[in-house]
Formats: structure tokens, C-alpha cells, sequence
């Protein structure tokens, strides 16, 4: 039997990002089904919420996330420009968010889609893996997208067309996220018990396994 584990997953996060190449190894090596979900950054849902956290966060998350990204060996750089538009003197976040709004909203019509995962894989690349500086200019991100099956020009007509039925797939992410039990991202959720960040990976699949789940035929140890 096939199981699912729901994935709640920002563009901003680095660790989101850094979950990316685990995640997709456990959808190839076990007979699992990822159901990556979008939810706007803590800048986004929490206003405020830079303004009140402790100086060291901001530090401790660059230190954090460019050492786990070296011992993974996995490509990585903060993205430029950063998701979110945001003063960095004073942490003012403002008012209009087109990245990131953009950013989601694909997010939420990939997962209408039923191929999340996958776009989000290939388009968080893009922004993360350093390769590339301006992100979102040129056709840096549909090609993206193609290399993933997707037509970029499309679905950025059809969101701009009923940007509210996005936004309630990312609203109804972020109300299924906060009822797991847990606010930050990564977060997998396995029948309603939250394995918070990338580095909780193992111990998700402990508890899968003692639910049943099983490598995919040819996958071995």
C-alpha cells in the first residue's frame, strides 16, 4: 500500500530547500506519495515577526543552513533578490509581495496539478543553487519549469486570472500546517504528526516503516 506524507514547504526556506534531495530520494528508493504543499513565509503569515525574533536568528539560519548545505553537497546560495521584499535594516516587510505571491501561487496550482513536488524541485533551483543571479528575469524560471513539463506562461495566465482560487489552496495549507502541530517549514506530516525540518528525514521514515512502508521493487539498501 502506497502511503502519503504531506510536505508544507516556503520559497524563502532554505531548509526547504535543502529537504528537496532527500525528499525526492524517498519517492524513488519507498512506495510513497509526497504531497508538497505551499505556505507563505513567517514574513508573510506572522507579520511582524523579524521585528520580534532574537538578532542571532537571522545569523544562526545563514551559519546553519550554508553548513548542512556543504556537508550534503548539495549547490546552494541565497537567493537573489531574496523572495521576499524586505528592509534589511529594520525588517520592515512590505506591503506588496510579487515574488513571493507569484512564487506560491504556482506552487499551489502545481499541487492542483498533483506534480507539486517536481515543479517546485525544479524551480527552487533556480532561485537556490547560486547559478543564477536575477532569478526572475529572463526565462530562467520557464525554462525551468519546461524541464519539468510545465508551461510557465500558462499557469501564470491562469492564476492571474482567479488569483483567489490559489489563494485558498495556500490558505488551506497554512490551516492544515498549523493544525499538524508545528509553524516553521519543512514540516512533513504523517497521519497527523508533524517531523519538523530536513533533518527529521530518518526519523519520518522510522515511523513510516513501522506503518508499513516498503522500498520500491529494485530499491535495496
Amino acid at each position: 500500500m502506497t502511503l502519503s506524507v504531506d510536505l508544507f514547504f516556503s520559497f524563502r526556506s532554505p531548509f526547504s530547500y535543502l529537504a528537496l534531495p532527500k525528499t525526492l530520494k524517498l519517492v524513488e528508493d519507498y512506495d510513497l506519495a509526497v504531497n508538497l504543499r505551499p505556505v507563505y513565509p513567517l514574513a508573510v503569515r506572522v507579520p511582524g515577526f523579524f521585528k520580534k525574533a532574537s538578532p542571532n536568528f537571522i545569523r544562526y539560519v545563514v551559519l546553519d543552513s550554508t553548513r548542512v548545505a556543504q556537508h550534503e553537497g548539495i549547490p546552494f546560495r541565497f537567493p537573489r533578490p531574496d523572495p521576499i521584499v524586505q528592509d534589511k535594516t529594520n525588517f520592515d516587510v512590505a506591503a506588496e509581495q510579487p515574488y513571493i505571491h507569484r512564487l506560491t501561487r504556482l506552487g499551489a496550482m502545481a499541487q492542483l496539478d498533483g506534480r507539486a513536488l517536481a515543479f517546485t524541485n525544479a524551480i527552487a533551483r533556480v532561485l537556490w543553487d547560486g547559478s543564477v543571479a536575477g532569478w526572475n528575469e529572463g526565462d530562467h524560471l520557464a525554462r525551468a519549469a519546461a524541464d519539468a513539463g510545465f508551461d510557465l506562461a500558462a499557469m501564470d495566465a491562469a492564476i492571474t486570472a482567479d488569483p483567489d482560487r490559489y489563494e485558498q489552496v495556500i490558505a488551506d495549507n497554512e490551516k492544515d500546517h498549523a493544525a499538524s502541530g508545528h509553524w516553521g517549514v519543512p514540516t512533513f506530516v504523517f497521519e497527523n504528526e508533524p517531523f519538523f525540518g530536513q533533518d527529521r528525514i530518518d526519523l519520518l521514515v522510522w515511523c513510516m516503516q513501522g506503518k508499513g512502508l516498503t522500498r520500491r521493487a529494485g530499491q535495496h539498501r
